[in-house]
């Protein structure tokens, strides 16, 4: 009996791990002519095609998207692994933005990045 509930609680934290979210460990914002450049770290358990993190959004205190970086394929062998966007631009006075990661097969992450952005 219990190397069954053993068993059994191996298997629901193992489940458990292929579903965590992407995290977003760092982000750098800087100003780069008349639009910002975003670099933004990502760690997540990549398994390959099947299952990566495929995309980081922008979004404004609202939720809105103002920009996205569409990541084109896994980074197994690649973590923590940072990408960037170029020439975002944002509205005049706006001082935070968040960050929000996806993955291919759970989607977006509830929880997003805070940056204060450097003026």
């Amino acid at each position: 009996m219990f190397k069954t509930l053993t068993l059994l609680a191996a298997l629901i934290v193992t489940s458990g791990a292929h579903a965590d979210a992407p995290i977003i460990t760092k982000v750098e914002a800087s100003r780069a002519g008349m639009g910002w450049r975003f670099d933004v770290t990502l760690q997540h358990p990549d398994t390959g095609w099947e299952h990566y993190a495929d995309g980081w959004e922008l979004i404004d205190a609202a939720g809105n998207q103002i920009a996205y970086r569409e990541l084109m394929h896994p980074h197994v062998e690649e973590q923590p692994f940072t990408r960037s966007l170029r020439n975002v631009m944002l509205p005049d006075g706006m001082t935070k933005i968040w960050v929000r990661a996806r993955c291919s097969e759970n989607g977006w992450s509830e929880k997003a990045f805070e940056v204060s952005l450097p003026y």
